[in-house]
């Protein structure tokens, strides 16, 4: 009895402590949560370096090279064909269509095949990439069934194999502005331009080529090697909402250096700029599916062209 009744207090302590040292690991796990699982956290993309080390993995890599040196394969001076205006698929869709907000791949192989208005059908990741290439790069199909294209939809469904199927994570594509309560004014958007753009981008929009001749280092914004009618960045809204988030490079949406108001106001200046043309008479079949600021009628409204380019938009 007399060691029972000594040893039962240094029990209870052992208890005790073991309770409270339990008690403060979830406590302290609890609190580091937040830090890991950031809910504002958007997504990205995975890098060239997670490539798997494989026979698939060269495939992937190949169509990563292609997004980001466009030019060199399929360009004006391309070693595979000359189909394109010299531009890189990386110039639109930043850092290998991995950047958040920077008009990347997060969504593509989650939300395709999909239903566009655009078209009025049913696309694939086969037609989009070909429309970003006759419109972003105003360039010619490429074959479905080339070893190129499926490199790159390769490369797309691999970036986004962890995207659950039929969504759209937080990051991806592009940010939608609020609207201006006025027009978007180019004369204002020039000033931005001359003050914030035209370093990299040249006085007259054309852009700065790299050292090789063949790829841009900072792409034409307009004149004959730019995007043309039908691309997707013609639509001021798109364009402000890519600039805002990304420009100057390499900003990000952390830390824009634009206000709203100067990123729709720029984006105004560079798309009333001269551009290549485009065949658009079979885009928007069905009228009222058109986006708002689509900049060619006819409307289901009674709006002008230019208020539907420029706004302001109810």
């Amino acid at each position: 009895m007399h060691l029972r009744s000594n040893w039962f207090p240094l029990v209870l302590i052992a208890i005790i402590l073991f309770l409270v040292i339990q008690g403060w690991l979830q406590n302290n796990d609890a609190g580091k949560k937040p830090i890991t699982e950031n809910k504002s956290d958007c997504w990205t993309g995975a890098g060239e370096y997670q490539i798997p080390v494989n026979s698939q993995g060269d495939l992937i890599r190949y169509g990563r090279d292609l997004i980001v040196r466009t030019a060199y394969y399929l360009g004006p001076k391309g070693c595979v064909a000359h189909i394109s205006n010299g531009m890189n698929c990386q110039n639109c869709h930043l850092e290998a269509g991995t950047k958040p907000w920077g008009n990347n791949y997060g969504a593509v192989a989650a939300t395709y095949p999909k239903f566009r208005e655009r078209s009025g059908t049913v696309e694939s990741i086969v037609k989009r990439v070909n429309d970003c290439i006759e419109r972003s790069l105003n360039g010619q199909a490429i074959d479905s069934n080339s070893h190129e294209m499926k490199a790159i939809v390769s490369y797309i469904k691999w970036l986004g194999a962890d995207v659950k199927k039929g969504s759209k994570p937080k990051g991806s594509g592009i940010m939608d502005l609020p609207h201006l309560k006025r027009a978007a004014d180019p004369a204002k958007g020039k000033i931005v331009y001359a003050t914030v753009c035209e370093k990299c981008h040249g006085k007259q929009g054309e852009g700065q080529m790299n050292a090789d001749e063949i790829t841009y280092l900072y792409p034409p914004l307009w004149g004959n090697n730019s995007y043309n009618i039908g691309a997707g960045l013609y639509r001021i809204s798109r364009l402000a909402g890519y600039v805002k988030n990304n420009m100057p490079n390499p900003l990000n949406y952390h830390n824009p250096q634009l206000t709203d108001e100067q990123a729709w106001d720029v984006a105004a200046f560079v798309n009333s700029q001269p551009r290549p043309s485009k065949d658009i008479s079979k885009d928007w079949p069905r009228i009222a599916g058109k986006p708002f600021d689509h900049p060619f009628g006819p409307y289901a409204d009674n709006l002008s062209e230019e208020r539907h380019k420029f706004g302001p938009w109810k």
